[in-house]
């Protein structure tokens, strides 16, 4: 059974960092884990995405320079590390997870099966 739990949300001022963490369960090969965000009032966006063993990652443009995501040494946690966070960047952070093909069909801008609860990120 798939389960994706995340933490590490909360406040922070403008031009400050944060780190979420999404611990994964379920899945064992060809996994893509991304990271989705929703803003109040606006749709989900795709923000980064990693998949599994071979470490490829892409970044939708707004996190671009800014957010990193890895995969933990224990292989099971995937994080996501932002840094010169904006007002903008305000919203609920979802971990999603789905099959991939391979690293070409793992991006932030990809349906995703999987989802987390999410975890809140507040910048003011």
């Amino acid at each position: 059974q798939v389960q994706l739990v995340e933490s590490g949300g909360g406040s922070v001022q403008a031009g400050g960092s944060l780190k979420l963490s999404c611990a994964v369960s379920g899945f064992i090969f060809s996994t893509c884990v991304a990271w989705f965000r929703q803003a109040p009032g606006k749709g989900r966006e795709g923000v980064a995405a990693i998949y599994f063993g071979l470490g490829h990652t892409t970044y939708s443009d707004s996190a671009k320079g800014r957010f990193t995501i890895s995969q933990g040494d224990d292989k099971n946690t995937v994080y996501l590390q932002m840094h010169s966070l904006k007002p903008e960047d305000t919203g609920r952070y979802y971990c999603v997870a789905d099959h991939a093909l391979n690293g070409a069909y793992c991006v932030p801008s990809r349906s995703f099966t999987h989802w987390g609860q999410g975890t809140q990120v507040t910048v003011s």
